[in-house]
């Protein structure tokens, strides 16, 4: 009975997984927790260098969440001492300090996200400042003899810089053994991260051997979640991304707007529906019984309940449908008053609509642009005196009054 316990759970852990290093010890932690009752730690390390979260850093949250139905414990760790570093992973250059105002604010607004997640009785939240900052000089010149220059350099990214004369700090080398040190100082079991963070999820690993901890935590990656285009990943950069604060209406819209294909990959790793429910909708697709836009209205629905409630969910269904399918304006919208006339291009970009003029033309000319439903082509239009329900695509709407 405990053997089908292990091996269900398991398939869960793997599900949507890159990589897992020692995946054996994990087996042994859910041994340990199914015959004994016995709980293990899991770690996720979080830098708070942006106040808000997007679907691709809950990627890692939802593994979280399904460590804590087995047995996990989280370590959730705010590294608010190494955000004073900045991650050097993947950059091409030195990061900008955060000053400890910044690193503050966006760590309380991490804590009010993420336990819309993650079981707040089954996790605890720790900065890592707490025991850095306890190690003094001494404790950390000891920490930099257990890692040589040569293997740091072998890290693609620091390679690459040395390689093209790009400066690299010393703080920077102290990055990855400071995150390996929150192992030590932790004990964690397990840490999961990212596919782009192996190298230093590895050095929590050499660490804990080096300072006997008496154990070297398993490793678990998870692979980086594409935003909407379905190509690139996730980034507000990109504006390709689903917030964690996007309203109820701005994330159904988004959710329905990926592609079928894209559609199963979210499914896997961002709904809480098992393997088995999951196949059932793909055999219930390929089979003809489901439409694939009614499998992606159930994710739409399940997801945007997750961050706010289930009516809430239902009511931007409800006018999802009423906007797209009878083609009605939405209820409420923002609103914003000018003294008229003014060019339409401009109070495209005062409505945050664009984010330039130039942009705003271009729309209008590919008829991207309504004004109280009727396409515009002259993207030298002046609105007059009067009130206007202005749209751009499918899901920006805004009423304009011009005084």
């Amino acid at each position: 009975m405990n053997e089908q316990k292990i091996n269900d759970a398991l398939r869960e852990i793997r599900r949507g997984t890159a990589e897992i290093i020692d995946e054996a010890r994990i087996v042994a932690l859910l041994k340990a927790y199914f015959e004994k009752g016995e709980t293990y730690t899991v770690k996720a390390g979080f830098d708070p260098t942006a106040p808000d979260l997007h679907l691709g850093h809950t990627v890692l949250l939802q593994k979280l969440a399904a460590f804590q139905q087995y047995g996990g414990h989280i370590q959730f760790l705010i590294g608010d001492f190494t955000a004073q570093i900045g991650d050097p992973t993947g950059k091409s250059e030195t990061r900008k300090k955060l000053l400890p105002a910044q690193i503050e604010a966006n760590a309380q607004s991490y804590k009010s996200q993420v336990f819309k997640i993650l079981d707040p009785q089954k996790t605890s939240v720790v900065f890592n400042a707490d025991w850095i900052n306890a190690l003094g000089a001494a404790g950390m010149l000891e920490l930099t003899t257990t890692f040589n220059v040569a293997r740091m350099l072998e890290r693609d990214d620091f390679d690459k810089r040395y390689k093209g004369g790009i400066s690299i700090s010393i703080s920077e080398f102290l990055y990855p053994l400071l995150q390996g040190y929150d192992s030590v100082h932790l004990k964690s079991d397990i840490e999961i991260g990212g596919t782009d963070q192996k190298f230093n999820l590895l050095m929590g690993r050499h660490l804990q051997r080096a300072y006997e901890v008496g154990k070297e935590q398993a490793v678990l990656m998870m692979p980086i979640l594409e935003g909407l285009d379905g190509v690139q990943k996730m980034s507000k950069s990109l504006g390709n991304y689903i917030a964690v604060a996007d309203t109820p209406s701005e994330m159904y819209g988004k959710i329905l707007s990926i592609s079928d294909v894209l559609m199963w990959r979210y499914y896997e790793l961002l709904s809480t529906q098992t393997l088995d429910q999951i196949e059932a909708l793909k055999a219930g697709v390929e089979n003809g019984s489901l439409h694939p836009k009614k499998v992606k209205e159930v994710l739409a629905i399940e997801i945007t309940a997750r961050f706010h409630t289930i009516e809430e969910a239902y009511a931007a269904a409800d006018e999802f449908q009423r906007v797209h399918a009878q083609s009605e304006i939405p209820l409420e919208m923002d609103e914003y008053t000018f003294t008229g006339p003014i060019w339409i291009a401009k109070a495209l970009v005062e409505c945050s609509f664009v984010s330039s003029t130039s942009q705003a033309r271009r729309d209008i000319k590919q008829g991207s642009v309504k004004i109280n439903q009727d396409k515009i082509d002259d993207d030298q239009l002046q609105l007059q005196t009067g009130e206007y329900v202005v749209q751009i695509g499918k899901r920006k709407f805004a009423r304009i009054k011009v005084s």
